[in-house]
């Protein structure tokens, strides 16, 4: 990232790390227990809105996305808490791309502060996610963009969240769910 000689969040800071960059998509349950060990204060107080200071700075407003959409996902692994957050992760992230604050992150920095508008049932979030990813030209992150928006135009919904939501899945769902191109991330 191009923040060189600013001090990081420690929630960056241990997101970008070396030992972590491995488990980002294929994490572990001993994985998800120090993330929930060493975050789940930090998310709580998120959740709560007593970070919004956070929001003011570049790094900040990274360290809160991913606070607000990642960690939840580790830490509340197959329960409903684990998507509690993702609107305001949306609104974070708007308002840092909003501020042009994308644009000097790596890629890796941006795939993440987009990441929220992936990880949404809303098709227009989709469709807002394609765009992130296609205009930054971030090739990877936009075939998996394009993948998720397909799942929703299809279902409108993530069938892969229905147990945790406690949603019943429909007959086409059940059949998506048990094929080989299930989605279950």
């Amino acid at each position: 990232m191009y923040f060189n000689n600013i001090s990081w969040p420690d929630p960056v800071r241990f997101w970008f790390s070396e030992g972590v960059r491995p488990l980002w998509f294929r994490a572990t349950a001993e994985f998800d227990a120090e993330v929930r060990r060493r975050f789940l204060g930090t998310w709580e107080a998120a959740a709560r809105g007593d970070l919004a200071d956070w929001r003011t700075t570049p790094l900040g407003a990274l360290a809160l996305v991913i606070v607000l959409d990642q960690f939840p996902l580790n830490m509340f692994r197959g329960q409903a808490k684990s998507f509690s957050t993702e609107a305001l992760s949306r609104e974070v992230s708007d308002e840092a791309i909003g501020r042009g604050w994308d644009q000097p992150l790596d890629d890796d920095g941006k795939s993440f502060l987009y990441l929220p508008w992936m990880h949404s049932e809303s098709l227009a979030d989709q469709d807002r996610a394609v765009e992130l990813y296609r205009e930054a030209g971030l090739a990877d992150s936009l075939r998996w963009a394009e993948h998720h928006r397909e799942i929703i135009r299809r279902f409108g919904r993530f069938p892969h969240r229905n147990e945790a939501l406690g949603r019943a899945s429909t007959p086409e769902e059940i059949l998506w769910l048990a094929s080989r191109e299930a989605f279950r991330g």
